[in-house]
């Protein structure tokens, strides 16, 4: 089992900053990618950011050169983070974070933040 916790929500202004992170815990060897998804009121969640155990790193179109994706996996630790930038009231949204563990690929998910950006 997996647990994910996300933290770093908040209002900010358009324009400005925000950093999220997301630590695991439990059985965090066997995650492969970690990633953040977002869900604005109405809408369906969608993919934001994701990265490997390896590094490698993707985006949606809509925050690329916005947002970066980085993680921490050393020794008994795996926290995944998020910092964006350039902050536009479309980014309103809960952030959730999720983890894909095992050969299973089994989806994990935190119990979202909420990022509000006023215009």
């Amino acid at each position: 089992q997996v647990r994910l916790v996300e933290s770093g929500g908040g209002l900010v202004q358009a324009g400005g900053s925000l950093r999220l992170s997301c630590a695991a815990s439990g059985s965090i060897y066997s995650i492969n990618a970690m990633g953040w998804y977002r869900q604005a009121p109405g809408k369906q969640r969608e993919f934001v950011a994701s990265i490997t155990r390896g590094g490698s790193t993707n985006y949606a179109d809509s925050v690329k050169g916005r947002c970066t994706i980085s993680r921490d996996d050393a020794k008994n630790t795996d926290t995944v983070y998020l910092q964006m930038d350039s902050l536009k009231p479309e980014d309103t949204a809960v952030y959730y974070c999720n983890g894909l563990a095992g050969l299973a690929r089994v989806n994990y998910w935190g119990q979202g933040t909420q990022v509000t950006v006023s215009s």
